[in-house]
């Protein structure tokens, strides 16, 4: 389940090496960041979709984001996360059951959209952009690579919109050749969400068990 729930933070593209990075493409991802980053809250729509060596693809699915700087909501078909920037609820709705947890910094990064899409920051060297149309939307694609081993991903592809510097689409590719695609949409930067809205309501949720973890 954390691998996949990593690979969905990491939609949301979405740690000092410069130096060997593209400057124009480190400048692109720089206001996708800052625009993420600033934002007192961000809703987008989002379809993933996985294909393993083999060529053998696996089940899509589609969800929502709501993000309010370090907190998150992600509705998925299977589960749903909340983070209220401390404490962690995972929802799996085939089991009704909630995981209560407080994840400690290395498991925020792996779950936290704000962290990996700062990923980009540290350890990645970042190839030139290269522009291409999604949806008819011009983007450019930046290509990114790890500068050291033991990264989980061994290639990136963010595809950002030259309008508004939005992430569109990311194409990551695992070490074991697995490769995932997260797909975009309907992204508004312009909500006002109340802080509730990333803690898990036990009362909305009637007969769920709950393990608590902490």
């Amino acid at each position: 389940m954390k691998s996949g729930i990593t690979l969905l933070a990491a939609l949301l593209l979405s740690l000092p090496l410069f130096s060997q990075s593209n400057a124009e493409s480190k400048a692109i991802m720089d206001k996708a960041f800052a625009g993420f980053e600033t934002s007192k809250g961000i809703q987008l729509s989002f379809k993933t979709s996985s294909q393993d060596t083999d060529g053998n693809t696996y089940q899509p699915e589609s969800g929502k984001a709501f993000i309010k700087g370090n907190r998150f909501k992600l509705e998925m078909e299977s589960m749903n996360i909340w983070f209220d920037g401390a404490t962690q609820w995972v929802f799996i709705k085939e089991a009704n059951e909630v995981n209560i947890s407080k994840p400690d910094g290395q498991e925020v990064a792996a779950v936290s959209p704000l962290a990996l899409l700062g990923m980009y920051k540290n350890g990645y060297m970042l190839k030139a952009p290269v522009s291409k149309t999604i949806n008819d939307t011009p983007v450019w694609q930046i290509e990114m690579t790890p500068s050291a081993g033991n990264r989980d991903f061994k290639v990136v592809a963010a595809s950002i919109n030259k309008k508004d510097h939005t992430v569109m689409q990311v194409i990551l590719t695992a070490a074991n050749g697995m490769k995932t695609q997260i797909d975009i949409s309907g992204y508004n930067a312009n909500h006002q969400f109340d802080d509730a809205l990333f803690r898990f309501d036990k009362a909305a949720h009637p007969g769920v068990e709950i393990v608590d973890l902490r």
